[in-house]
Parts: structure tokens; C-alpha cells; sequence
């Protein structure tokens, strides 16, 4: 039986010259398991299901937020619209059987999470997002973390200082309608990052 985990990055920095005061955006306060306590990590190897996907995310930003602490970085805490955001990319992405960044309907990350007005109007904006999934283990977040440590592109999402906030977007299943994955249980993985003045 074979086993499969991919990724992708994409990532982008814009600027408005604009000075506006920032308007709330909705970001949650850090809680234990985005300041990478060992209770959220402690479920990286987790299998995802509809059941555990909870646990799942909050393993995901724990042990990115364990990254970023070892380089000294701010924890990233969780936004509610980008992680609407990440997720419906998700659930669209294993619904239609694509795996990219722009979706079937032709927007890219920074389109949709613009549009879900993450960004005040006039604010200068930093925005990322890594995609992956994987099957069986590989679909655990510890396997998609390192496979995306592993990855320059995708660790200078993870890494970049500029990030404050992320939306993570896990759902059961994958992207793809393979015979040779049948029965396979696997997972699909969005996040976006961001940051906004």
C-alpha cells in the first residue's frame, strides 16, 4: 500500500502607502494551544477524522508556534476569518479534486482572503498560505509541519516574522480520486497567514 503527502506555497507581500488606523479584525487571544503548550502538541500524531480535526489544528499551530518560538519569533495566533477562509479552500480543494492555490473558480489566496475582508480597507497587508494532505501518518499534523520545515518555501511562510496571524483549514479527505488510494484514510491541509497594519 502506497502513501502520499504533498505540498505547496505560495506567498506574497503587498503595501498601501495609505495611513489608516487598523480596524479590529476579530483575532483571538492566545490560548494554551497557540502558545505551544504540550497538551495541543501532544496530539501531532493525531488521525484525522471529522471527530479530531479540532485537535488536529490546534497540534498544527502548536507546533508551528514551536518553530517559530526556537527562532525566537512571536507565537501566530488564530484569526476566525482567516481560518474560514483556509478552510472552505480545503473542503473545495477535496470536493472537486485539485490541488492549487488558485481555486477552480479562478481566485488566488490573497483574492479570497481579501474578500473575506480580513484586511481593513487601506491597510497595508502581508499574506501566505501553505497547502498539503497525505495519507494514513502522512496525514498527521507532525508529518505535515515537518514536511513543510523541510520545504524553503514553505518554512519561509512558517518563519516569517512579519506573520502575526493564521487561519488553518483541515479536512478528512484528499484532493485527488486515485484508485491506487482507495480505503486510505487521509487529510487536506490550507493555511493562510497574514498580517495587516
Amino acid at each position: 500500500m502506497r502513501h502520499r503527502l504533498f505540498t505547496r506555497v505560495v506567498t506574497l507581500v503587498l503595501a498601501s502607502y495609505v495611513a489608516l488606523p487598523a480596524a479590529a479584525h476579530g483575532a483571538r487571544p492566545a490560548r494554551s494551544a497557540d502558545t505551544g503548550q504540550p497538551s495541543a502538541c501532544s496530539s501531532a500524531r493525531v488521525a484525522v477524522t471529522a471527530a479530531t480535526v479540532d485537535k488536529a489544528s490546534d497540534a498544527t499551530l502548536c507546533l508551528l508556534n514551536r518553530e517559530r518560538a526556537s527562532r525566537g519569533l512571536a507565537p501566530l495566533r488564530i484569526d476566525a476569518k482567516l481560518g474560514r477562509v483556509a478552510r472552505a479552500h480545503s473542503l473545495d480543494m477535496v470536493r472537486k479534486g485539485y490541488f492549487e492555490h488558485e481555486s477552480r473558480d479562478g481566485r488566488t489566496p490573497f483574492q479570497r482572503m481579501l474578500a473575506a475582508r480580513y484586511v481593513p480597507k487601506g491597510a497595508s497587508w502581508t499574506l501566505g498560505e501553505n497547502i498539503g494532505w497525505g495519507t494514513e501518518e502522512l496525514a498527521q499534523p507532525a508529518a505535515l509541519v515537518k514536511a513543510w520545515m523541510d520545504s524553503p518555501g514553505h518554512r519561509a511562510n512558517i518563519l516569517n516574522g512579519r506573520f502575526r496571524e493564521i487561519g488553518i483549514g483541515i479536512v478528512p479527505g484528499v484532493p485527488v480520486h486515485d484508485d491506487g488510494l482507495a480505503g486510505q484514510a487521509g487529510a487536506t491541509y490550507t493555511t493562510d497567514f497574514g498580517r495587516h497594519s
